[in-house]
């Protein structure tokens, strides 16, 4: 939703709650862990109010601990924190599904997939940012492919069932291969809004 148009934000709800997207995916900077703030609280309630699919949010802060129960409050049901800011991570993970979210584990393009090995068995979804964090409309990152892969690998050789959601420059040319590198979940921000069809654009995409 970062891409969508906040001076008629209720239109672009309802968009995506008639097309053939599964969630709502919300971006949460705060110009300190990224260089650029979005959105708080307020705009996260008024969408949960509209939105008749769930909300997926994607905490962008420092010290995420501090809002998990804000964000349980508002509505948000799959939530990620960075693997980058959380120094307990375990404990982030457990508090994030005692309060009934799904918890995810978001790491940046530099950080490679091999540092996750431990904590799978406990995120119902790993966040894997095809491009630097902070700003939307970015060129995807080719290696992101890669990292993908080898995270399907390690899921495999653990017996788990976790999900892997590509986050950054994601459109209907490369969706093909990231899905086949194995990839769950795409979230799709400036290819759809910035399409003059974004339901239509949304439907191409559900097609791969």
């Amino acid at each position: 939703m970062l891409s969508a148009n906040f001076g008629n934000l209720d239109k672009d709800i309802e968009m995506v709650n008639n097309s053939q997207a599964g969630w709502f995916h919300l971006d949460i900077m705060d110009g300190v862990f990224v260089p650029n703030i979005s959105y708080g609280f307020p705009v996260v309630k008024a969408i949960a109010k509209k939105a008749k699919k769930p909300l997926d949010a994607h905490l962008m802060i420092v010290n995420p601990d501090k809002y998990l129960k804000e964000f349980a409050s508002a509505g948000v049901e799959y939530l990620s924190v960075h693997y980058e800011e959380c120094k307990h991570l375990h404990r982030t993970l457990q508090n994030i599904k005692s309060l009934g979210m799904k918890a995810g584990v978001a790491i940046n393009p530099h950080t490679p997939a091999e540092l996750l090995s431990d904590i799978l068995q406990y995120a119902n979804f790993i966040l894997v940012m095809s491009v630097n964090p902070g700003f939307g409309g970015q060129s995807f990152i080719e290696s992101t492919y890669g990292k993908i892969e080898k995270l399907r690998n390690m899921i495999s050789k653990q017996g788990l069932d976790t999900l892997i959601e590509v986050d950054g420059g994601v459109n209907k040319e490369n969706a093909p291969l990231l899905v086949k590198s194995g990839a769950n979940i795409l979230v799709a921000g400036n290819s759809v809004f910035g399409s003059p069809n974004p339901e239509f654009a949304i439907t191409e995409l559900g097609r791969i």
